[in-house]
């Protein structure tokens, strides 16, 4: 069941960031995430009303909003650094994250077994591939390397804090409730600080109209965002962490794939090798 739920994370992950690169084409990155999570509120609003989940508020909750407090600060530094670029040296180094949910795994005393271990190397050594690293070019600006770094810790923090923050189905619906609020929270207060310094809130061509009529992609990327932090909490909660945060983390491969299929992107012979890894180690994980 570990496995399963955690190769449905990385699909929902991988296919939310697909279709969160396509949108923030067309609008402001910033806005593409306070708009989707504010609409991933107002869902996990009514769920939380339907099942009476609310009754299960208690101390666990503030590892909820710590994971919706560093989710959008990890964002913001990722974005920074993929402007900085290069972005085929930032977006792999991204997904360096699992490091840390693996980490407390191990200071837990999970010791996976020698396939297992073996799977995790793979896997990891396979997603970095897949995002199509330059191994030739400009040197990386120590800034940027720095904010990818900082961002990949944080994405790793989220991870361990929200599978911490709930031991039952209806206290998962009220953990990811409250990290969303606090995902618009810090999100909304980073994009009010960008429009004071002269940024823009809306598109420049289409303006609020083209935000309009982006909602259903913007409420399906933040559903699936939040879809994704439900099956990794109970991935996490069912079996061990360092298997389940490698497995989740293949989801840069899903984002590269979906691009070569609905996009006809050209796939780079590392990227394709990385694929190939990533697979395996996920063979080696699951039977190990």
């Amino acid at each position: 069941m570990t496995v399963l739920l955690a190769l449905a994370t990385s699909l929902l992950w991988g296919v939310a960031d697909f279709r969160g690169g396509l949108l923030t084409r067309r609008m402001p990155a910033l806005t593409v995430v306070v708009v989707s999570q504010a609409l991933a509120v107002a869902a996990l609003g009514v769920i939380v009303v339907a099942t009476g989940a609310w009754r299960e508020a208690g101390p666990l909750l503030w590892y909820a909003a710590a994971a919706g407090a560093v989710g959008p600060a990890a964002l913001l530094c990722f974005y920074r650094a993929l402007a900085l670029g290069p972005m085929g040296v930032v977006s792999p180094l991204g997904s360096l994250g699992v490091a840390v949910p693996v980490a407390i795994g191990f200071l837990l005393g999970e010791r996976p077994g020698l396939l297992q271990y073996a799977g995790i190397a793979v896997a990891v050594v396979g997603v970095v591939l897949a995002g199509g690293p330059e191994l030739r070019g400009a040197a990386v600006q120590r800034r940027a390397l720095t904010l990818t770094l900082v961002a990949a810790v944080g994405f790793g923090a989220v991870m361990a804090l929200i599978a911490e923050a709930s031991t039952t189905l209806n206290g998962l619906f009220l953990a990811l409730f409250v990290q969303r609020v606090m995902n618009v929270a810090v999100g909304g207060a980073a994009l009010y600080g960008a429009v004071r310094r002269g940024a823009r809130a809306l598109p420049e061509e289409g303006g609020a109209r083209t935000v309009r009529s982006a909602l259903p992609w913007l409420a399906f990327v933040g559903l699936a965002d939040v879809a994704a932090n439900g099956t990794y909490a109970l991935a996490a909660q069912n079996g061990p962490v360092t298997v389940a945060a490698v497995l989740a983390n293949l989801y840069p491969v899903v984002t590269v794939l979906a691009a070569l299929l609905l996009l006809g992107e050209r796939l780079r012979a590392i990227q394709a090798a990385g694929a190939g890894l990533a697979l395996a180690g996920t063979v080696l994980l699951a039977t190990g």
